[in-house]
């Protein structure tokens, strides 16, 4: 069923009604790539200094490409705050370069390090975990090379990407590996069992949602037996504890809006230091489809203006 346009923020219903329905699932996931990797064109500018490069692998995972973004003209005798991005895509599409991913080495003033991790269905969990701690990993221990206060460093994505950042967290606590200062899961993909009311109401083909999710997961998830562990699907860890301070937004009708407030929640009452923010009449995606609204980039500054205050005035 359709989004009601009397629910849409005003600022978004001629963006979402000039879109068309749309499904991915693994059978046709290489012309979905096509379709989002050209509407995903990163955009270069001249305020950052970009360098794609080759991170080892841990534990006998395979090398990891990633791109890092600095602040052109920096003080190279001044520390910078660090951020690891993961990308969104469903666990299934999405770059490392996404369109306006300088912004956050603009704004922030911080050395981004964007991970180019393995997608499914070629590649299901904890493929993508794995790259995203292996570059971690390589962050950490290369802190003082790539100008990086390491005791600041914040792990950050957006949609499946969130998932990642929210994995990542819970897994380094568990690992006891580089200590994390800050996560951001961005209006995340965190619960692979579809059992909350956002996830049944929006059914809607134009935007992210239960049919699409569903399929994430699967080819996420692969032929794994049992039950996922909470490395693979936040949403089922018991034990939220020791996490570090958390940033989080969701859109009033993004389906992941229950379970990002549930997982928020939690983590609060297990004495995690919480922010949450949650936009009316707003839909999964809805940035990346309405860029130049009102809305969107209140989204946008609320979002650095917490990244920022986070590492910078801890």
């Amino acid at each position: 069923m359709r989004l009601d346009n009397k629910r849409v923020h005003p600022e978004l219903r001629d963006d979402l009604n000039a879109l068309e329905d749309n499904i991915i699932d693994i059978d046709n996931i290489e012309e979905a790539r096509r379709e989002s990797d050209a509407f995903m064109v990163f955009v270069p500018s001249d305020a950052v200094e970009v360098e794609d490069l080759i991170v080892p692998g841990v534990d006998g995972e395979p090398d990891v490409p990633v791109t890092v973004i600095t602040p052109r003209g920096r003080n190279k005798e001044q520390l910078l705050p660090g951020m690891l991005y993961m990308h969104g895509g469903g666990y299934t599409n999405g770059l490392a370069k996404e369109p306006s991913i300088n912004r956050y080495a603009e704004q922030i003033n911080c050395v981004l390090v964007s991970v180019g991790y393995r997608r499914a269905p070629e590649n299901p969990y904890p493929a993508a975990l794995n790259d995203c701690y292996s570059a971690l990993v390589w962050l950490y221990e290369n802190a003082g090379q790539l100008g990086v206060d390491s005791s600041r460093i914040a792990v950050v994505g957006v949609s499946a990407g969130g998932g990642l950042a929210a994995a990542l967290a819970l897994y380094a606590r568990d690992k006891k590996g580089p200590p994390i200062c800050f996560h951001a899961p961005l209006a995340p993909m965190l619960d692979d069992r579809n059992i909350t009311e956002s996830s049944k109401d929006i059914t809607d083909g134009r935007v992210w949602d239960r049919t699409k999710n569903v399929n994430g997961w699967r080819a996420y998830l692969g032929k794994m037996e049992g039950e996922p562990p909470p490395y693979a699907a936040p949403a089922r860890a018991a034990d939220l504890s020791g996490l570090p301070p958390m940033f989080c937004y969701v859109g009033e009708l993004d389906m992941f809006r229950d379970e990002t407030i549930e997982y928020v929640a939690r983590a609060a009452k297990a004495g995690v230091p919480v922010e949450l923010l949650v936009y009316r009449g707003c839909y999964h995606g809805c940035e990346l489809h309405s860029p130049n609204s009102d809305i969107v980039q209140r989204i946008r500054q609320n979002n650095m203006a917490a990244l920022k205050a986070a590492l910078w005035e801890m």
